[in-house]
């Protein structure tokens, strides 16, 4: 006969398996959603200057400076599955010395319950774009895209890249004084 602990072990056991099954289930309802949406970028001032990184090894390097603008909606993602969303924009370009830059520029979380259609005029960056060396002034290879991790319930971490992109061009000349 079973004693008390090797039955109270084989409910625990049942019910964990039970709710495995059921959080599977409730995942294999939203696997195929489409979590694309359409975005707008646009950008309304580009500058950059030359001035020393302190954080690294003090020489000058270049410092660009943009104001966007960023339209979405992304209320269409959001489910019962959908707890929140990690928004970031990010620049990618190359230049002579690296062939592939990515910097994040801004990021947001949007929960569940809040304002899910972004409307963003004249936006200055949360982060600073800085370059490896003098790669920006000139550079006329910089795009702009809004991408977004889908944090679920239950289930896989999509990386998504919204539908829309902005390319960007520095100017040639650095900018003197402040902006």
């Amino acid at each position: 006969m079973n004693s008390f602990t090797s039955r109270l072990n084989s409910l625990f056991a049942f019910t964990l398996s039970v709710m495995a099954a059921l959080t599977f289930g409730c995942f294999l309802t939203t696997v195929f959603n489409d979590h694309l949406r359409p975005v707008e970028l646009n950008v309304a001032k580009v500058s950059v200057k030359n001035v020393p990184d302190y954080s690294a090894d003090r020489e000058k390097s270049d410092l660009g400076f943009i104001t966007f603008d960023l339209f979405t909606d992304l209320g269409p993602i959001f489910n019962w599955n959908v707890k929140q969303l990690f928004l970031y924009l990010t620049a990618e370009y190359k230049t002579k010395g690296h062939v592939l830059n990515q910097v994040v520029l801004w990021d947001k979380i949007v929960e569940r319950g809040d304002n899910t259609i972004l409307d963003l005029r004249n936006a200055n960056t949360k982060y600073y774009f800085w370059d490896f060396g003098n790669g920006l002034k000139g550079n006329d290879n910089v795009t702009l895209t809004l991408s977004w991790n889908v944090i679920p319930n239950a289930g896989t971490l999509p990386k998504i890249q919204g539908q829309g992109s902005h390319k960007i061009v520095f100017p040639d000349q650095y900018t003197a004084g402040r902006f």
